[in-house]
């Protein structure tokens, strides 16, 4: 089988994911420590189609701390891994440097390519803003089905996130502290300036009133400046996803947003805070299906039916 893929690491910097038969860098993921504010933590960006097109927006004016697709804790046990002003119910966003924590690289327990795409598993460590080690997670990013026929490949994310404090975590959003519609928290995809007003799309609805909803994945379709053509993002979340654990059983909620920016996030979190004890882990596992050209719900639903977990 041909090599689908080449993978190049700038040591202490990032690791770039290129389609090998164009040199088209697929996914670059950074590691390096960041500002303070922004609740430093690695993230991907650019994340680009097969065709080349960037699908990712990357410090915008509107939040610097939204970083392409990253993990993301809004509201931790009073703590903000999220990145910028923190929301306090009845006061709204307020500048609170003391609360904003980080995710820290700890190190890569394998970087590899295979015939049909490549893997990185990594250790990270999680910290209020005073140091203190919170919570371990070990997290696998695989790039798989690259597909030149369909135009579009596969991004697979685990993340077991383990408390390591000696009381519970407490694991929220703006929506579990009192704001409607605000339950972001969990892997968070920040589209680009050009995909404001896209296309969001279901399995059994259309639009920004699935905020909140549950479906097995949700969809959101854009439009580029500059270059002609659109893009189709496809977020999924494993059926185990939803089953109990530690933390008890959480469904995904859908946070989506096409104004004032496009975002999307199958939240933890939405409606009601999850409750990790000392010792226990949380582990969750998604894919990002990412396409060239507008997808329809036909086109969508076919292809997350052939994914196998």
């Amino acid at each position: 089988m041909t090599k689908a893929v080449d993978l190049v690491h700038r040591h202490g910097e990032h690791l770039s994911v290129i389609a090998s038969e164009s040199g088209v860098e697929l996914l670059r993921y950074v590691y390096r420590a960041e500002d303070a504010w922004e609740a430093p933590k690695p993230y991907i960006h650019p994340l680009r189609t097969l065709s080349g097109q960037v699908v990712t927006g990357y410090r915008p004016n509107d939040h610097r701390w939204h970083k392409g697709l990253q993990m993301t804790a809004s509201h931790l046990s009073g703590a903000n891994l999220w990145g910028g002003n923190s929301y306090v119910h009845g006061k709204g966003y307020r500048a609170l440097p003391e609360r904003v924590g980080s995710m820290a690289h700890a190190g890569f327990d394998e970087v590899s390519v295979h015939d049909g795409g490549a893997r990185f598993a990594e250790r990270l460590t999680w910290h209020p803003r005073s140091g203190e080690l919170w919570a371990e997670e070990t997290r696998r990013i695989e790039v798989h089905d690259v597909d030149a026929v369909t135009g579009s490949w596969a991004l697979t994310w685990s993340s077991a996130v383990t408390n390591r404090r000696g009381e519970p975590l407490r694991f929220g959003s703006p929506t579990t502290h009192g704001r409607p519609d605000a339950g972001y928290t969990g892997l968070f995809w920040r589209g680009p300036r050009a995909f404001r007003d896209g296309r969001i799309i279901g399995p059994a609805g259309e639009g920004p009133n699935l905020m909140g909803r549950q479906a097995p994945w949700l969809a959101y379709g854009g439009e580029y400046d500059e270059a002609d053509g659109h893009a189709t993002l496809v977020f999924v979340h494993s059926p185990e996803n939803d089953h109990s654990g530690a933390g008890g059983a959480h469904p995904a909620h859908w946070f989506v947003r096409d104004s004032p920016y496009a975002a999307v996030a199958p939240s933890f979190a939405f409606h009601q805070e999850l409750v990790l004890d000392p010792g226990a882990t949380l582990t969750r596992r998604y894919r990002v299906l990412v396409a060239d050209g507008a997808w329809d719900r036909e086109r969508i639903a076919s292809a997350v039916g052939g994914l196998s977990w």
